[in-house]
């Protein structure tokens, strides 16, 4: 008989229908309520999704899982609350929470790690009521780290290969993918919230490899060794299979070519194999596949951005996303009446202003704006200091801000949403900015940064992230700046809280046109308890 590996993963909800991941260790077919689906294979896995439908909205209801009519979930041991699917009610408020860079296993060689902020939410969870759970888990990147891997995962990978050959204790494919996610999601804690809280997910450079197309001669560096192809190919077909798939809607399930070949095969690896080339390629200034995607949550829209893999750097344009996509992601923007937009993207758009600088002249320098003898030198400086964000990719960030003031003046046609929230991490502090345009913009705008869930960061990260917010060093990047013939920005932004640093957690209500953000920081492992940081209406 068939038993569940992992899962189940409560992932699109809507007002009447959700969707649920599960990953099997035989051919089932998988029972959710009424819902009931058959598995796929991939290699020696298998997957399914499964749609539910019929729901009420606004409801909560408890759910199990079977695999062919035998119950799997819970397990008869658990002591938590039933799993629910609790549907979208567009007059009740919506509480999101958010984070990014969570590293599965606690290690010790750089310091001892506070306590997993999602394990300690989980916990919290379970003490209260239904009506207090959160409506959506907004994971911002790096759920797994491919080239950073525990030693118990790196125990399994040795049994495998050769680890003393090129990619060592990385991860190298597939396969060696699925160890991550097997060690990450078979965490008692998380897999509770990961049943009952649906999730939206994307991707970031850890989920692949540290400085993923941070530009073109990175890119021709990988491709040049002899096993990249098998890294990319496993981190892009493994990241499909258990993240974004269950970013989509049933409408786009529906009608997505790729979800309906690999259900309909024997086996969908090869399948996966070539869209995933194809996803990494880059022909014509743009990428293969759109990775980015929108959810509507009753009054409130949320577009979330790929910033790593839709990356166009083989043409003097380079952007954070082709024009094709930008386009796509405008229309979904634009489209719409809603209180409150939320744009997802791990890469924060507002940094700290010191940062922002230094990333947009470097940027400059690279691509020989004063000249070709510091080429070479800023392009060092870009792979070796993690120059990759917003800034360092100036015409695509100053899109994204028109993009905003556009809808913020109400120039798409409908009101202006109450705020405008960019949320994202990666950058392993927390801080709240707003930001401020020239003219007047109707919908305030944040930038809301949550980073690590779970990681250790090194005391000279943040020596250098509070240098980086100090006036003294805004002055003197600006200077800098006219140096490197730099446009100036369109906009500022004030730093209203932070920088925090440890394993945090937003969490961001939104009741009608109000809005209000909470961060909340974790003890340690010994006392795992959550913290308020701070908490600020928007």
């Amino acid at each position: 008989m068939a038993s569940l590996r992992l899962g189940p993963v409560l992932r699109h909800v809507g007002e009447t229908t959700a969707t649920v991941w599960v990953e099997t260790d035989a051919p089932a077919a998988v029972t959710v309520l009424d819902s009931t689906t058959h598995t796929w294979r991939v290699g020696g896995h298998h997957y399914a999704l499964v749609l539910v439908e019929g729901l009420a909205p606004g409801s909560s209801t408890p759910y199990d899982v079977r695999l062919d009519g035998e119950q799997v979930w819970p397990p008869p041991s658990s002591t938590r609350p039933p799993s629910r699917i609790t549907t979208i009610d567009p007059d009740r408020p919506l509480r999101v929470i958010f984070g990014s860079c969570r590293y599965a296993s606690p290690r010790t060689v750089q310091g001892e790690m506070a306590a997993d902020a999602l394990d300690t939410y989980a916990a919290r969870m379970v003490t209260r009521p239904v009506h207090e759970w959160p409506d959506l888990l907004a994971l911002l990147g790096d759920q797994v780290y491919a080239d950073e891997t525990s030693d118990p995962t790196q125990e399994r990978i040795r049994a495998r290969r050769d680890v003393t050959r090129p990619p060592y204790t990385e991860v190298a494919d597939f396969e060696e993918y699925t160890l991550l996610y097997d060690e990450s999601w078979t965490d008692p804690d998380l897999r509770w919230l990961l049943s009952t809280v649906p999730s939206t997910m994307i991707f970031d450079d850890h989920d692949v490899k540290d400085d993923w197309n941070t530009s073109h001669s990175w890119r021709e560096d990988m491709q040049a060794t002899d096993w990249w192809e098998e890294r990319i190919i496993g981190g892009l077909s493994s990241y499909w299979v258990y993240q974004h798939l269950g970013n989509l809607s049933p409408a786009e399930l529906a009608e997505n070519e790729l979800y309906a070949k690999v259900r309909a095969a024997e086996d969908a690896e090869p399948i996966l194999r070539e869209f995933a080339r194809h996803a990494d390629a880059e022909v014509d200034g743009a990428k293969g596949t759109r990775w980015s995607y929108r959810r509507d949550l009753g009054r409130t829209r949320l577009i979330v951005i790929d910033s790593r893999c839709g990356r166009v750097l083989g043409d003097a344009r380079r952007s954070m996303v082709s024009d094709d996509e930008f386009a796509w992601i405008e229309r979904q923007v634009e489209d719409g009446d809603y209180d409150h937009l939320l744009i997802g993207t791990s890469l924060p758009w507002l940094l700290p202003r010191a940062l922002h600088e230094i990333e947009s002249w470097d940027e400059a320098l690279a691509a020989g704006s004063r000249g070709p003898r510091l080429v070479p030198l800023a392009e060092k400086m870009r792979r070796g200091a993690d120059m990759e964000h917003w800034p360092a990719f100036r015409k695509s960030f100053d899109r994204l801000a028109a993009l905003i003031a556009r809808v913020g003046r109400g120039e798409h046609g409908a009101r202006p949403p109450a705020t405008i929230c960019v949320l994202s991490g990666d950058v392993h502090h927390a801080y709240v900015t707003r930001a401020r345009y020239p003219d007047p913009v109707e919908s305030a705008v944040y930038q809301l940064v949550c980073s690590p869930v779970h990681n250790h960061v090194q005391a000279y990260m943040h020596l250098g992230f509070r240098i980086g917010w100090s006036r003294a060093a805004d002055r003197l990047t600006r200077w800098i700046g006219r140096y490197a013939r730099v446009p100036a920005t369109p906009l500022s932004w004030e730093r209203l809280a932070g920088p925090y640093f440890g394993n945090e957690l937003g969490t961001l209500l939104l009741d009608g046109r109000r809005a209000e953000v909470l961060l909340e920081r974790t003890g340690s492992r010994a006392k795992p308890t959550l913290t308020d940081v701070v908490r600020l209406p928007l």
